[in-house]
C-alpha cells in the first residue's frame, strides 16, 4: 500500500495486491481513528472496533468480488469516520439471500447493515465502483462492554 495524500482529516491510499493489505489498512485505520478522534477512536471502543472490522470485510470483498481494489479513502466527519474502498468491478454489492450466521463466509453486507451508520455504492465510470460506509465515532466515553452476549452468537 502506497500513501498518495495524508491531510488533517483525510487520508487517501493506492492499495497494491501484496500480502498483508488487509492488516495495512487495519493498521492505517487504526492510526486514524485514534489521531482524529483521541480515546474515542482507540482500542476497546465501539466504534473503533466496528470500523477496524468493516475496513476487513470491504477490502476483502474488494479483491473477493471487486476485481482489483485500487484505493482506500478515510475522512473524518463531525463525529463519524467515513471509509472509501475503490475496485475495478462496476458490480454493485447486493445481498445474495437471507443472511445464515453458520456460513463460513458471507456476512460482510450484514456486517454493514448492522454496524456502520450508513453504507452504500457509487459507479466510479470506467474505474469500477466505491463502496463506502461511515461509523459514528463517540467524542468521549468508556470502554465498551463485551460482546460475548449468548443471543448474538446464535
Amino acid at each position: 500500500m502506497r500513501e498518495e495524500l495524508a491531510t488533517t482529516g483525510s487520508l487517501l491510499y493506492e492499495l497494491t495486491d501484496g500480502p498483508g493489505v488487509v492488516t495495512e489498512c487495519r493498521d492505517v485505520t487504526r492510526r486514524a481513528l485514534r489521531e482524529w478522534f483521541g480515546d474515542a477512536g482507540g482500542p476497546e471502543q465501539e466504534a473503533a472496533e466496528d470500523a477496524l472490522l468493516l475496513v476487513s470485510e470491504v477490502v476483502t470483498n474488494a479483491y473477493t468480488h471487486g476485481g482489483v481494489p485500487y484505493e482506500l479513502r478515510l475522512d473524518r466527519r463531525e463525529g463519524a469516520l467515513w471509509v472509501q474502498v475503490s475496485d475495478t468491478s462496476p458490480v454493485r454489492p447486493r445481498p445474495h439471500g437471507r443472511h445464515h450466521a453458520n456460513r463460513p463466509s458471507g456476512h460482510g453486507l450484514y456486517l454493514l447493515q448492522r454496524l456502520a451508520a450508513r453504507w452504500g455504492s457509487v459507479p466510479r465510470g470506467r474505474a469500477g465502483k466505491t463502496v463506502w460506509f461511515e461509523v459514528r465515532v463517540r467524542p468521549e466515553g468508556p470502554a465498551r462492554p463485551s460482546r460475548a452476549d449468548p443471543e448474538d452468537t446464535a
